[in-house]
């Protein structure tokens, strides 16, 4: 077998992983969060000063290290012991918080009051928190997932399942499309400005990046004859189209129908796009012909029909973002916000524990109503505990004082020059960077899988050389987009 045959064989003929330990996952980064945010109050309270020594580098690399190395840690060398690393984790961050919680307070006596008062106190932002991190995390995963799969230590279970499973990478798929729909304009509360023929044609006309990017994908991987596993999407499609469309057709929907009503249209799209794989045979075309030669829609059958599940996933999405996106001033309102999201998720879990015993298991590749039921109620489960992590966060500032932990909430006080200081630590923010330019942090993530892929043989390097590429790998993506960040550079692509 060629070498491309090889990198193809290995990435095929996966059945995932548990729903379980997905969802154990989604700890890890609410944790590396407030680690990372212990630490700055740690240092604030030693030295009186933020931000730290050389401030040009020392957060990008305090980031680097706290953040993005225990995510590839986690999927590579510490993938069987995940539970142990999110205990270890958890058990140090409430030791650090009781700490600082015992040493800036008032008397014991006094502990239930302050609880009090923080829950009552109220919070300012210009963005809501949770779900800037959310964004910028799952697009983060993904950059390491899309490299990582192509390397032996990166666990098969991780990957995306060939037909029905629930690998990590079969939840980014859907956390990306999810994640975009959560800051549209339409859940932003934005109204239409002109008619609504005109409100469609700029749509239109606005996705045209993705195709383009779409194209140059296509073109470069069909000249250099990279390895693609055709049953992600099909042998002309991939994921550009895919998001293209969805933003499209969602802007068609949603031009003409109320916002406030997508839970009812993702149901309805989710639940009429199963009906028809379950009654017209369009499942057994989807799954088992492969006549891709035919024509067009044989080609590409997977991507194609695979949209009508992303919509769905997006409606959600949007639905979602517009409960998030209410005004809320208090501690004690986003508190009982992210409660209401984690129920949320719960109820959806029982759902998808019925829908996939009485109709059919999760499928990225059919992208079915299982997958569309799971990939949201995941989303609410790691968005929940990453706005618990917030929580958290502000309540360390509260009890010790310190204010200038970036991409985070500010408790509503008039001190000018903790303002200063905040935006000071907020501009070296790797997370503030990422979220700037997320589409080109994308882009640049598979450039350099690409490159990568032609410079290392990833199937036959050792566990430690395979760790370090990937460590090497996310750190020039984080450097160039950083230093972007820095410089004030804005990559808009229309």
């Amino acid at each position: 077998m060629s070498q491309r045959e090889l990198k193809e064989a290995f990435v095929s003929n996966l059945n995932g992983t548990s729903l379980q330990e997905v969802a154990l996952g989604s700890f890890l980064a609410p944790l590396c969060l407030i680690q990372r945010g212990l630490i700055m109050i740690l240092y604030h309270q030693a030295k009186g000063t933020l931000p730290l020594p050389l401030p040009l580098i020392s957060h990008l690399l305090l980031d680097f290290s706290v953040l993005i190395l225990p995510l590839v840690l986690s999927c590579t060398v510490l993938s069987s012991s995940l539970h142990q690393v999110i205990v270890s984790l958890a058990v140090v961050s409430a030791c650090v918080l009781c700490f600082i919680y015992r040493n800036n307070t008032r008397p014991s006596t006094q502990h239930q009051s302050t609880i009090s008062t923080f829950l009552q106190s109220h919070v300012q932002f210009d963005q809501v928190p949770f779900v800037t991190l959310f964004r910028v995390l799952v697009n983060v995963k993904t950059a390491i997932s899309i490299l990582a799969v192509d390397f032996s230590v990166y666990p098969r279970r991780y990957a995306k399942a060939e037909i029905y499973g629930t690998g990590v990478m079969d939840f980014g798929v859907g956390a990306y499309v999810f994640a975009n729909a959560l800051v549209c304009p339409e859940a932003r509360g934005k109204n239409i400005s002109g008619s609504k023929k005109n409100h469609i044609t700029k749509q239109l006309l606005s996705v045209w990046p993705l195709v383009v990017l779409g194209m140059v994908r296509l073109v470069s991987v069909k000249m250099t004859g990279y390895h693609e596993h055709v049953r992600e999407y099909g042998v002309h499609w991939n994921f550009f189209f895919t998001l293209a469309i969805v933003r499209v057709v969602t802007s068609v929907i949603l031009a003409v129908l109320p916002a406030r009503r997508s839970w009812i249209f993702a149901l309805l799209i989710g639940g009429l796009y199963q009906l028809t794989l379950e009654t017209s045979g369009l499942k057994d075309f989807i799954l088992y012909n492969n006549d891709r030669e035919k024509d067009f829609l044989h080609a590409n059958k997977e991507g194609i029909f695979s949209v009508l599940g992303y919509v769905a996933i997006y409606m959600a999405g949007v639905q979602v973002g517009l409960y998030v996106m209410q005004p809320r001033s208090q501690v004690r309102q986003w508190l009982k916000a992210l409660c209401n999201l984690l129920l949320g998720s719960f109820v959806l879990y029982i759902a998808l524990y019925i829908c996939q015993t009485l109709v059919d298991p999760v499928s990225r590749c059919l992208a079915n109503l299982s997958f569309c039921i799971w990939s949201t109620a995941q989303s609410l489960f790691f968005m929940s505990f990453l706005g618990i992590a917030d929580i958290v966060l502000l309540f360390s500032k509260s009890a010790s004082g310190c204010h200038f932990i970036p991409s985070s909430w500010n408790l509503d006080k008039k001190q000018s020059d903790s303002e200063k200081k905040t935006g000071d630590v907020d501009r070296r923010c790797l997370v503030q960077a990422v979220s700037r330019n997320q589409l080109l942090f994308f882009l640049l993530a598979n450039v350099m899988t690409g490159l990568t892929n032609s410079l290392v043989d990833t199937l036959n390097c050792g566990s430690l050389f395979s760790v370090y590429v990937l460590l090497s790998y996310m750190f020039v993506n984080c450097l160039v987009i950083y230093v972007l960040h820095l410089c004030g550079i804005t990559v808009k692509f229309w």
